[in-house]
């Protein structure tokens, strides 16, 4: 049977102190999972399950944090479960191996520098995917800790769901929603390419829902997160190709009234904004230069970079321009598409594309704005744009009233509609 009687009370006195002292100290939430992730005392086997709800360390409101710990034992059986009313669920050991046939190689969908993903089904039908912590090291550690921050922060439904995870002296296990049509990275260059399940309305509503997601983030959740690592195998698609932005190992919290930090260099070549590549220099515009790559990529099916003979690396933007300048936007879309697209479409989001990865930061537009300009709602079809050859040359140094129409939506304004 598990319940929080099973501790002894010298057991739940120390944690409780360390969880005060924690809070005094550290002021942080992230002090707080560390502090918990570490407490093997006794080498008890704990299983540690958070509800984040709008957590206030600073007030000490205690009554926002709810957090259950359990004792894992051979033969017990696990309490019921709270309702799906709650935001997660408590899992143990026995139950994740259980449901991933022990994480058998078969069960495996995807591997990263984090470790590998599983897929899984519990004993209520439920499927699941696992990702399991693939080394104890202290970059790994880290990267867990943040992604279960990150992840009790958020609730979005264009951002991956956290259903609970599961810490102890051997594992360090992180369960999600399951995503039956995987990753963009999968259809757009993988396994899947070939059978060209992405038409461009779907495509478009991919793009369209990865910057809602990005929107979230940057605007909505308190305080504001940049993600870092966005790139085509971080965007995960539900049964309806419903985009979910994943893969938090990477994000940084951003301090009301902090515009950018400087830190060390995390993600992905090729999906990296020069600024934060060369200085360190990462603020929410470095997410929108990865969106606009990835945007590309998403149109035209083309890799961030290319390698040419020689060894020369060419990146999608240098590729695009060319066919921009001459007006030839057919030769950019992916061929599997073998013409079906809006023409009208296409331009307006190699348009956005371009001004997101625009060199300088200043120029780019917020991820708000790019929503607003992928939806339509702002005059998608207002005119056709005929100074993108001069917008290329001037490299964003002059922003006209023609390049900018549409994205001169009152920001305050577009944050009232995303904070509903």
């Amino acid at each position: 049977m598990y319940s929080s009687s099973c501790f002894h009370k010298p057991f739940l006195g120390y944690l409780l102190s360390s969880l005060q002292a924690a809070s005094i100290f550290f002021r942080n939430l992230r002090s707080i999972i560390y502090c918990l992730l570490l407490c093997n005392l006794k080498n008890q086997t704990c299983l540690i399950y958070f509800l984040f709800l709008c957590v206030n360390i600073e007030t000490m409101n205690w009554r926002r944090l709810c957090c259950c710990i359990y004792q894992e034992k051979e033969d017990g059986n696990k309490e019921n479960n709270k309702s799906r009313d709650n935001l997660w669920e408590i899992y143990t050991l026995k139950e994740i191996l259980h449901a991933t046939n022990n994480f058998h190689n078969d069960n495996k969908i995807g591997e990263g520098g984090f470790g590998s993903v599983y897929w899984g089904r519990t004993s209520k039908g439920v499927e699941i995917a696992v990702k399991r912590l693939k080394a104890m090291s202290a970059k790994a550690e880290m990267e867990f800790a943040v992604e279960v921050e990150i992840l009790g922060r958020v609730r979005h439904k264009n951002l991956l769901g956290l259903r609970g995870f599961y810490a102890s002296r051997e594992e360090r296990l992180i369960v999600y929603d399951y995503m039956p049509n995987y990753s963009l990275i999968t259809h757009l260059h993988g396994q899947l390419a070939a059978d060209c399940l992405l038409d461009w309305p779907r495509r478009m509503s991919i793009a369209i829902g990865a910057a809602e997601g990005l929107g979230y983030l940057h605007h909505v959740a308190n305080p504001h997160i940049i993600h870092r690592d966005i790139k085509a195998s971080n965007v995960l698609l539900d049964a309806n190709f419903q985009a979910k932005v994943a893969d938090f190992g990477f994000a940084k919290l951003i301090p009301d009234g902090v515009t950018h930090m400087t830190t060390r260099v995390k993600g992905t070549l090729g999906y990296l904004a020069p600024e934060y590549a060369m200085w360190g220099k990462v603020s929410e515009s470095c997410d929108v230069y990865s969106f606009g790559i990835l945007l590309l990529e998403i149109i035209s099916a083309k890799k961030p970079l290319e390698k040419l003979p020689g060894g020369v690396k060419r990146d999608i933007v240098q590729w695009i321009t060319p066919y921009v300048q001459k007006g030839a936007f057919d030769r950019i879309v992916d061929p599997r598409l073998k013409g079906k697209f809006d023409r009208a479409e296409l331009k307006s989001a190699v348009m956005v594309a371009l001004k997101c990865t625009d060199s300088n930061p200043e120029n780019r537009p917020s991820i708000l704005e790019v929503v607003e300009w992928l939806k339509g709602s702002v005059g998608r079809r207002r005119k056709e744009m005929t100074n993108i050859e001069h917008m290329l040359e001037e490299d964003g140094d002059k922003e006209t009233d023609t390049d900018l129409e549409g994205f001169r939506m009152a920001k305050s304004e577009v944050r009232r509609k995303w904070a509903r």
